[in-house]
């Protein structure tokens, strides 16, 4: 009669180890793959939000956006890109929308800020190395202080 024989505690021990070792390594590399999405939201943000300010400042640049004399031509606030501005070319005077909604900057901490107040604002009068907000946003940029998997940091995308 045979005897029915069960794992020893030397190959659960084991066993458990090699799991373990597994799961450790997995880890990082979990971490990696959710700052990749993060960094890949942020890029798609940043392209649709300076699209979109390109798109208004050629609706000015066309007649279509009323806008003063020695002004830019961008606008004073990024949510009029989502609210909409009056076509002064139209008959009906209809909107022009330039966004559906104003991205999230996906790296900013603080999720009950409203999505405009998430990023940085450069006006057109500031430089490149400095930004500044001022009477227009020319351009935005992550609030973020923290390194990108590429080494830049997310403030210089």
């Amino acid at each position: 009669m045979r005897r029915a024989r069960g794992f020893t505690l030397i190959e659960l021990v084991i066993t458990v180890a090699i799991v373990g070792i597994l799961a450790a390594m997995a880890m990082p590399l979990k971490e990696m793959v959710v700052k990749r999405g993060n960094e890949r939201d942020l890029r798609n943000a940043l392209r649709e939000i300076r699209g979109a300010l390109d798109a208004y400042k050629r609706a000015v640049d066309e007649g279509k956006v009323k806008h003063s004399q020695g002004d830019s031509g961008f606008p004073r606030t990024i949510d009029e890109l989502a609210t909409g501005v009056e076509d002064i070319s139209s008959p009906e005077r209809q909107k022009l929308y330039f966004l559906r909604r104003v991205p999230r900057d996906p790296m900013h901490p603080d999720p009950t800020l409203p999505a405009a107040q998430t990023w940085g604002k450069r006006s057109y009068a500031s430089g490149p190395d400095e930004p500044r907000e001022g009477r227009d946003v020319f351009d935005v940029y992550s609030l973020s202080a923290v390194r990108g998997l590429n080494g830049v940091p997310y403030r210089d995308w």
